[in-house]
Order: structure tokens, then sequence, then C-alpha cells
């Protein structure tokens, strides 16, 4: 039984270390610079304004 307990634990950090790199890519990929969320701001406020 002890080897399914190892089993059991190594998908554990499996799951566990793809969780962390989804996680490290969607901050890398939201880090938007001041400029880039004033640009978006401006441009959906132009859209809504022409609706």
């Amino acid at each position: 039984m002890r080897w399914w307990k190892v089993l059991g634990l190594a998908g554990l950090v499996g799951v566990a270390a793809t969780g962390v790199v989804i996680a490290r890519g969607e901050r890398r990929r939201r880090a938007y610079t001041p400029d880039e969320i004033r640009e978006r701001l401006h441009a959906r406020l132009a859209e809504a304004a022409e609706k």
C-alpha cells in the first residue's frame, strides 16, 4: 500500500506545479503598463460613447 501513497503524493505535486506555471503565465499576460491600461480605458470610453 505504500506505493499508492507515493503515487498519490506525486500526483498532487504535479497538479500543484501545473497550477503554479499557469498562474505565473497569467500574471505575465495581465501585467499591463499604465499607458496600456490608459489606452484600453480610452478605447472603451470611445466605444461606449458611440452606442
